[in-house]
């Protein structure tokens, strides 16, 4: 009987937009996994397969351009290779520029791993007219080669039985590159390196290569092994001084010089261009995208259509979606136990309360089912990588670095991001400080989470320039980072390091239909298990918050009392009706009242009489006697009762209005809203959005839960809460000036606790930590209070407000980024003696 394998260990290595991800994908389908590699923020993604009776573990290392710890990325992806000695290193190369990516496998091979090569995108390369020369390819790099279309799932098979083969053989002698004038002295330490025990189980090639190249994290690898490294160490620094002043090139310099000149060497002999001369299709593209006068035009019609489709367009479908909403609340109300006449039991509060919290936000859903798919066909397209370019000049000249567009995109420049993955993928930024920059301001962005209450406070005030609003806020917070951003890079970030730029542009893809639908779909059901199970246990909390302490006993009585006197009414009005001894028990009254409030809120979704008769009809069949009073003919027996039991529903709803309310204005939440009303009244907050405010903090979705409660509808009322919280709002006074001092304040409020953890995680320190939420809470409650104060002085819309706010943002961002110089030439004012 033969003895089950162990696990073999599969690393996936190469540079970014190579493809590892959708390679990772296709080799372990779900069963994947996303964590942290120990000690550093990086994302660990890993997954597993069988094949052949064997377990293989594929990790999905971040990417990286070598070997060298010039990032983050890239000394993660080695200490992995080195520390877990994977049984095969999938090294992911992209077949449309094989000349930049082969210098990393060359590095991979003289650490002696088991490479298997991956050549991705080989339909690119066919498209481009280059016809690679498999067999000659291997025999240069002597090792599989297997080339693979990773988003059709092309090679697939081959790809596994190309790593089965590898893991068994595990048979490996570390490939030796020529580095010509330095190649005496790469000997001379290997062979060094090679008499080390303490050094057993890493390349000694590989090492001293790493060491004449001047990499400090070898040098501290070679101290950490070997108790007297002086020696070795002093001959190293030796033959480095000697060679850089023979030749006035540092070693460094010329080690990567050899490895170009070699991948150079071998694309040349295993790679024919057959449409050479021809300028590529995505460069041709590009001449037009990526066009300096052009470009931003580009870019600002990409973000108003995903606007248009997404936030507009998907909102009509909403109104689809909500009565199904409201049939669920409706159906799950009817498996709850029955209301009382003035308080219900818990279970029924507490049902309700969730499932209106969970209605709410998944409302949204073909919103966010919409701006996925657009998303990733930009991503999928290429066009995201675009992005990044076309703003890196902008972005450099407000202290950011070029590739702060993806935490920006990651968090929402276009709405439906998240700041938490934002904040997260700025650990690949190599400058400092527009590292730190770029973590305080990506909170900013337009998040998944903040488009709920965006679309609830729009829709209410704004109906007829949906488009324009959001457009003007979804730039609005574009500016705002940029100019704290700026801020922050000129005052508490200047002393912090910076460095340069660099990004490959991947070509021009055709979006799949399928790849897009999965990944709107995969997002999309990200926000509902969100919704489901984080923002559903905070909704929770918040609920007990909101009800504890409670109305005070004096005045619990006082409803009570209140309650039993209307009941006491109706049974005197109905003391000589023969019809009162069809509600003679008090708790067939109470079931009475019950059924009318759902038939009154029936009756009036009812859109046409005939709607209206069927629904009367169906009373008289299943509640013959509950018909007699909501129905009442032509006895004036009838025609008593009906009134009677109408003046008894008014006072019982109002009673539960005025309970409901109370019992909020009491709650601990309730009392710090109240608290901070003396401060927040100048944007025109009342303690009911100080609450919502606060709640969010916990979640950004619970903003919009928490006003769903705040702003609650009677008993079998079916109400969104757009027609709910607008009526309320403008019968307090409110007016649209007042929303847009909501949404401003919104849009730069302190990030979700979620993401204060990821900056806490991505800073490593308390006090950035709590700087990310003082300074956005002062920033945007100044801003809120003095639009609201000067917009009301002077009479403005809120249109009007928003444009006149965005118009003076837009005027500060362009006079900050202006050239130097240029400023100096405007700020220079000629004295009258040298004008004269």
């Amino acid at each position: 009987m033969t003895e089950p394998q162990a696990p073999a260990l599969v690393a996936l290595a190469g540079q970014q937009n190579a493809g590892k991800s959708t390679l990772f994908n296709l080799l372990t389908g779900l069963q994947q996994h996303i964590a942290n590699y120990p000690g550093v923020t990086v994302d660990k993604k890993y997954g597993s397969y069988t094949a052949r009776g064997r377990r293989f573990d594929v990790v999905d290392l971040p990417g990286a351009y070598s070997l060298s710890p010039f990032s983050l990325e890239e000394r993660v992806a080695r200490s992995f290779l080195l520390t877990e000695a994977p049984d095969v290193v999938v090294n992911v190369l992209d077949a449309t520029n094989l000349r930049r990516a082969l210098p990393l496998t060359f590095q991979l091979l003289e650490m002696g791993a088991p490479v298997v090569v991956a050549l991705n995108m080989m339909d690119a390369a066919d498209r481009r007219g280059l016809e690679i020369d498999l067999a000659a390819l291997e025999r240069r790099l002597c090792v599989p080669v297997v080339p693979v279309i990773g988003r059709r799932g092309v090679g697939e098979a081959e790809l596994r039985s190309a790593i089965a083969d590898t893991a068994a053989a595990r048979r490996v002698v570390p490939a030796t590159l020529n580095y010509g004038l330095l190649e005496q002295d790469v000997a001379h330490i290997q062979a060094a390196l090679s008499a080390e025990p303490a050094l057993y189980g890493i390349s000694a090639r590989w090492l001293a290569v790493k060491l004449l190249e001047g990499d400090g994290e070898a040098e501290a690898l070679l101290s950490d092994r070997m108790e007297n490294p002086h020696g070795l160490l002093d001959e190293l620094y030796h033959a480095r001084s000697a060679f850089e002043a023979q030749h006035g090139l540092s070693a460094g310099d010329h080690i990567c010089a050899c490895r170009d000149s070699h991948a150079a060497e071998i694309v040349g002999a295993c790679v024919t261009d057959t449409r050479a001369g021809e300028v590529p299709v995505s460069e041709r593209i590009d001449r037009v995208l990526l066009n300096r006068f052009l470009a931003p035009v580009f870019l600002i019609a990409t973000i108003w259509a995903i606007y248009q489709l997404s936030i507009v367009q998907g909102y009509q479908l909403t109104e689809v979606t909500w009565p199904i909403l409201a049939t669920f609340r409706s159906f799950v109300g009817g498996l709850l136990p029955d209301p009382g006449f003035l308080t219900d039991p818990q279970l029924r509060a507490m049902g309700l309360w969730i499932v209106d919290s969970m209605n709410t936000l998944l409302s949204y859903v073909p919103i966010f089912l919409i701006l996925f798919a657009l998303i990733a066909i930009l991503e999928d397209s290429g066009y995201m990588a675009r992005i990044a370019f076309i703003l890196d000049r902008i972005l450099h000249r407000f202290g950011l670095h070029g590739q702060s567009t993806l935490p920006f995109i990651l968090a929402g420049v276009f709405a439906g991001g998240c700041a938490v993955p934002g904040v997260m993928a700025t650990k690949g930024i190599p400058d400092a400080r527009a590292r730190l920059a770029t973590i305080l301001t990506v909170p900013f962005m337009n998040c998944m989470a903040k488009i709920p209450l965006y679309a609830l406070i729009i829709n209410i005030w704004f109906p007829q320039a949906k488009g324009l609003m959001l457009f003007y806020l979804s730039t609005f917070t574009v500016i705002a980072a940029l100019l704290v951003a700026k801020l922050l890079t000129a005052s508490l970030l200047r002393k912090e390091e910076t460095a340069p730029f660099v990004m490959e542009l991947p070509s021009y893809h055709l979006p799949t239909v399928s790849g897009v639908m999965h990944r709107a779909f995969s997002r999309t059901w990200l926000y509902i298990r969100k919704v489901a199970t984080v923002v559903l246990a905070v909704a929770t909390v918040i609920y007990a918050l909101l009800q504890f302490p409670g109305v005070p006993a004096e005045r619990q009585l006082n409803y009570q009392s209140q309650a039993e006197a209307a009941i006491a009414r109706f049974y005197a009005e109905m003391a000589t009706n023969p019809l009162r001894t069809e509600v003679q028990e008090p708790a067939r009254l109470v079931r009475l009242v019950t059924l009318q409030t759902d038939f009154a809120a029936e009756m009036e979704s009812a859109e046409t009489q005939a709607a209206r008769a069927a629904l009367a009809e169906a009373l008289r069949r299943d509640h013959p006697d509950a018909a007699l009073f909501l129905l009442p003919d032509a006895t004036p027996d009838a025609r008593a009762a009906n009134a009677a039991l109408q003046a008894l529903y008014e006072t019982r709803a109002e009673l539960r209005r005025e309970l409901r309310r109370d019992r909020l204005e009491s709650s601990f939440l309730g009392y710090v809203g109240r608290g901070l009303e003396p401060v927040t009244r100048f944007a025109d907050f009342d303690w009911k959005i100080n609450v919502a405010l606060l709640t969010s903090f916990a979640a950004r979705e619970n903003s919009v839960a928490t006003f769903g409660v705040l702003y609650d509808q009677d008993d079998g009322q079916n109400l969104s809460l757009e027609e709910r919280m607008g009526a309320t709002q403008l019968a307090e006074g409110r007016s649209a000036v007042s929303a847009v001092a909501l949404l401003l304040f919104f849009a730069l409020y302190p990030p979700c606790l979620a993401t204060v953890i990821a900056v806490r995680m991505q800073t490593g320190s308390l006090k950035w930590m709590l700087f990310s939420i003082a300074f956005p809470t002062l920033l945007g409650l100044t801003v809120a209070s003095a639009v609201f104060t000067l917009a009301s002085a002077l009479g403005l819309t809120g249109v009007q407000a928003m444009a006149a706010v965005h118009a003076l943002a837009l005027g500060v961002l362009i006079l900050v980024a202006l050239p130097k110089p240029w400023l100096a030439r405007l700020g220079a004012q000629p004295t009258g003696e040298a004008a004269g």
